[in-house]
C-alpha cells in the first residue's frame, strides 16, 4: 500500500474542504496519519447521508471519516 507525504495530504486535504464546505454537517477537514503516511480526516456531526458523496480518495489520498456529533464551546 502507498503511503502519502504530509505535503500531499495537505493539498488534498484543501480540495476535499472546498468539496464540502456548504455541508451542515461538517464539523472539520483535518490530517490524520494512516501507517507510515497521511491521509484525510472529514469530521461529521451526524453519519453522511445518500445525499453526500464523500470520495474515498483524493488525488489518491486516502479520506476516512469520523462522526464526531456536534461541536460546541465548552464552558468554565
Amino acid at each position: 500500500m502507498k503511503t502519502y507525504t504530509l505535503e500531499e495530504a495537505r493539498s488534498a486535504k484543501a480540495r476535499v474542504a472546498t468539496l464540502l464546505q456548504n455541508h451542515r454537517d461538517l464539523t472539520g477537514v483535518g490530517i490524520t496519519r494512516v501507517g507510515k503516511g497521511y491521509a484525510v480526516k472529514v469530521n461529521m456531526a451526524t453519519a453522511p447521508g445518500a445525499d453526500l458523496v464523500i470520495p474515498p480518495e483524493m488525488d489518491g489520498v486516502p479520506v476516512r471519516v469520523e462522526v464526531t456529533g456536534r461541536i460546541k464551546a465548552r464552558t468554565r
